[in-house]
Formats: structure tokens, sequence, C-alpha cells
């Protein structure tokens, strides 16, 4: 995906056909933006560059209830590509949080057999 002006507008089109309003503001963003879902309002950090905006709004679009139905072909594809991406990403995410626990208690076990062995010493 490129991060240029026109992949900004094509995302921003998936929302704007989805009935999300897209704003730009000022504000204190942790996170750089802000949904207001019951008025279908997505508000970003006007502050961002183009390739925040960009990688704001993937990470948004697949929490937000957007009906398919109402999306056009191109958007379509794009939002299904979008979905993807954040489902691999999360499953990525989850298993390296899988491996992150097993070395842990691994860890954790270790310790306790250095521990029992000093006590028998």
């Amino acid at each position: 995906m490129k991060y240029n002006q026109q992949t900004l507008n094509k995302i921003e089109k998936i929302l704007d056909e989805g009935e999300y309003v897209v704003r730009y503001e000022r504000g204190t963003f942790q996170s750089g933006y802000c949904i207001l879902e019951a008025k279908k309002v997505v508000v970003l950090n006007k502050f961002l560059n183009v390739e925040g905006r960009i990688n704001t709004l993937v990470d948004l679009i697949p929490q937000l209830n957007i009906n398919f139905d109402l999306l056009t072909h191109d958007s379509q594809k794009l939002f299904d590509e979008l979905k993807k991406k954040a489902t691999a990403l999360a499953l990525e995410a989850s298993e390296k949080e899988n491996e992150l626990k097993e070395g842990a208690e691994a860890s954790a076990a270790e310790i306790k057999e250095e521990e029992a062995d000093k006590k028998n010493d």
C-alpha cells in the first residue's frame, strides 16, 4: 500500500460510503483518533501527516460497523484487504504474546529449579 493522498482518499471513501463522517480536529488524542459510534463520526488528529492518517484509519476500519453492501466494488475490495491485513496482524500479535508467555513460564521453571538445587546443597 502506498502512503499518498490518493490512498488516503480511497480509505476515506470507504468510511463515507459506510455513512461515517471523517473529521480532522485539534485535541488531546492519545491514540490519534476518537470514534463517536452513535453518530458515526471518526475524529482524527489534524496534525497527523498522510502516512499517520492512513495508518490510523487502517487500524480503525476493522473496528467500525460498516455495512459492506453500501460500498462500491472498488471500496469492497479495499475493505476486504484491510480486514485481512488486520486479522493477520492480530494473529501475529497473538502468536508473539503466546511465545513470550511460554518463554516467561520456562524462565520461571528454571529459576525454581535453581532455587531447589541451592536448597539441596
